[in-house]
C-alpha cells in the first residue's frame, strides 16, 4: 500500500478469507482524529472486480426472475443453487480459470450477495474485538486488541443492507428483527454477541454491533507480556487460588474482567471438579481440568423454558463442585447463594461491575444486592481491572483483600504514572487465613509467592502462551513434578 505523505504506517498484515487474500494496513493521517483500518483484497484485479460486479448484477436480475419459484426451496438448497447459477457465470467470464481461482471468485461473489460482505474479513480478523455498524452514512468502526477504537475503509451501501445483515444473522440463531421488534441480542454459535437496532429507535440509521469471540483466550503469560499484571500480582493470585480463596474480579465494561477470570482459571489444579456459569460462554479453561460449563438461556416467545443465572447456581452446588466459576453477579439472589457457596466451603469466582476495591464492597452491601457486610468476610480477594479509554490499555488497578469485619483492604494499587503495579500494604487477613488452614508462616507464604515468581518468569522467557501448555505446567507443579517438562 502507497500512503500519502500526511499518513504514517503503524502495522500491517495479511488474512486469508476463504482463499480471497486480504491485506490489512493500520495507518494514522493528520486529517483523521483515529487511525484508519484499511484493508484491501489483493489477489483480485481492478479489472476482475468490475467484471465480477458484472456478473453480480447479471446474477442479481436472473434471481430476481426466479424468486417466486425459490420461495419453496428450503436456505440450504438455494444456496446450493446460486453457487451453481454463478458458477455458470463465471465460466463465461472467465474460460481459462483453474478451480482453485473458480473457487475463490465464487467465495467472494458469494460473500457480497448472499453473505456479510466485507464484514466477514473483519470478522475474520483475531486482533479484532468489535465490529460496529453506526448508520450507513459513515465507515464500519472496529476495536482492535492493540490500538483501540479505528475507522475503517469499509462503508455499507444505504440502511436496507445494515437491516439485511441483522436479518441473516438473526435467521441463523432463530431471532427475528423487524419494525414491531427493532431490538435484536443475540449469540452466535461460534461465541459471537451481535446487538442490532433499527431506525427510529437508533435516530441516525440502523446499527449493528459484534463482540467476537476470543479465538486464543487470554492467559497469565499474556497479561504479563502485556504489562497488564505484574509478576508479584501474579504470584499472589496463584497462591489465592491454590489454596481455595474465593476471589472477585470488578471493573467496567471491556476492562478485562472476562478476560481475568479466564487467566485466574490457569492456576486450578486438575483434580478438582469446576462447574462454570455463564450468560453465553466466553471462558476458555486448559483440556486438563475437570470442568462443567453450564449456560443461561432465555425463555421462548410464550415466555417458557427459561434458565436463569440463579436456576444455574443452585443446580451446579447439587454436581459437586470444588469451584465454582460465574460470569457475571447482579442480582442478591445470586449472590446469597454464592455467598452461601463461600460460607459452606467452596470457592467461588466471579465478574462485578464496581470501579475499585471499596466500591465492590459498597456494591455487595447495597441494593440491589444488598448483603450483610458481615458475610462479606467469606470473600478472599477483589481484584479490579480498568481500561483506559483514552489508549485502549486494560490494566490491575487494584487488589484488595477483604477483613473480617467486611471492610476492604488495599494492599497491591497502579501506580498511572509509572504505569506499574506497586505493593502499597502488607497483607493481613490472607496471612492469617492461610495460617489457619495451611499452618504456613508469613516467610514461608512469601517463600511460596517467590517461587511461583520464578515459574512466571520462565514461561514468560520461553513465551509459553499456549492455554493447555500452561494446564499442564499447573499440573505439573501440583504434582511436585518438574514444570519444564510440561512443553
Amino acid at each position: 500500500m502507497n500512503l500519502k505523505p500526511d499518513r504514517k504506517l503503524i502495522e500491517s498484515y495479511e488474512l486469508s478469507v476463504n482463499n480471497i487474500i486480504v491485506n490489512v494496513s493500520i495507518y494514522s493521517d493528520e486529517n483523521e482524529p483515529v487511525a484508519i483500518y484499511n484493508i484491501s483484497i489483493t489477489n483480485i484485479s481492478e479489472t476482475t472486480k468490475i467484471i465480477l460486479e458484472k456478473i453480480r448484477e447479471e446474477f442479481v436480475s436472473q434471481e430476481t426472475k426466479g424468486l417466486k419459484q425459490k420461495e419453496q426451496i428450503d436456505a440450504g438448497n438455494i444456496q446450493e443453487e446460486f453457487k451453481l447459477n454463478i458458477l455458470r457465470l463465471l465460466r463465461k467470464y472467465f474460460p481459462t480459470a483453474n478451480k482453485k481461482t473458480m473457487d475463490m471468485l465464487i467465495n467472494y461473489v458469494l460473500q457480497q450477495n448472499i453473505g456479510l460482505g466485507n464484514l466477514e474479513v473483519l470478522l475474520k480478523d483475531n486482533n479484532l474485538e468489535e465490529i460496529v455498524i453506526n448508520n450507513a452514512n459513515e465507515p464500519v468502526w472496529v476495536y482492535h486488541r492493540k490500538y483501540g477504537w479505528l475507522k475503517t475503509n469499509v462503508k455499507i451501501a444505504d440502511e436496507a443492507r445494515v437491516r439485511h445483515y441483522s436479518t441473516i444473522i438473526g435467521r441463523d440463531v432463530g431471532k427475528e428483527i423487524t419494525m414491531l421488534n427493532p431490538l435484536m441480542d443475540a449469540h452466535l454459535k461460534t461465541g459471537d454477541r451481535v446487538n442490532a437496532t433499527l431506525s427510529p429507535i437508533s435516530s441516525r440509521g440502523n446499527t449493528l454491533t459484534i463482540r467476537k469471540f476470543a479465538v486464543k483466550p487470554w492467559t497469565i503469560t499474556d497479561f504479563i507480556k502485556d504489562n497488564t499484571i505484574s509478576y508479584e500480582a501474579a504470584a499472589l493470585l496463584w497462591m489465592a487460588v491454590q489454596n481455595e480463596l474465593s476471589i472477585i474480579i470488578s471493573g467496567g465494561t471491556a476492562s478485562g474482567k472476562t478476560s481475568m477470570l479466564n487467566v485466574i482459571a490457569n492456576f486450578f489444579p486438575p483434580n478438582q471438579r469446576i462447574i462454570s456459569l455463564e450468560d453465553t460462554r466466553e471462558l476458555m479453561l486448559p483440556d486438563s481440568l475437570h470442568w462443567v460449563p453450564l449456560e443461561t438461556r432465555l425463555p421462548n416467545p410464550e415466555g417458557k423454558g427459561g434458565i436463569t443465572m440463579l436456576d444455574l447456581i443452585v443446580n451446579s452446588l447439587r454436581m459437586r463442585p470444588d469451584r465454582v466459576v460465574v460470569g457475571e453477579i447482579r442480582r442478591k439472589a445470586e449472590a446469597e447463594v454464592l455467598f452461601e457457596a463461600m460460607h459452606t466451603g467452596h470457592s467461588v469466582y466471579g465478574t462485578l461491575h464496581a470501579n475499585n476495591v471499596k466500591e465492590t464492597v459498597n456494591r455487595l452491601t447495597h441494593p440491589p444486592i444488598d448483603l450483610p457486610k458481615q458475610i462479606l468476610s467469606a470473600l478472599s480477594l477483589v481484584v479490579v481491572q480498568h481500561i483506559d479509554r483514552r489508549n485502549g490499555k486494560r490494566r490491575t488497578l487494584q487488589i484488595g483483600e477483604i477483613l473480617p469485619t467486611g471492610d476492604a483492604h488495599v494492599i497491591i494499587q497502579s501506580n498511572v504514572l509509572k504505569d506499574t503495579l506497586e505493593k502499597v500494604d502488607e497483607p493481613a487477613a490472607i496471612y492469617e487465613t492461610l495460617n489457619l488452614y495451611t499452618g504456613l508462616s508469613k516467610e514461608e507464604i512469601k517463600k511460596d509467592v517467590d517461587e511461583k515468581i520464578n515459574i512466571l518468569k520462565w514461561m514468560v522467557q520461553n513465551d509459553i502462551t499456549d492455554l493447555n501448555k500452561i494446564g499442564l505446567i499447573m499440573s505439573n507443579y501440583y504434582r511436585k513434578k518438574p514444570f519444564e517438562n510440561a512443553v
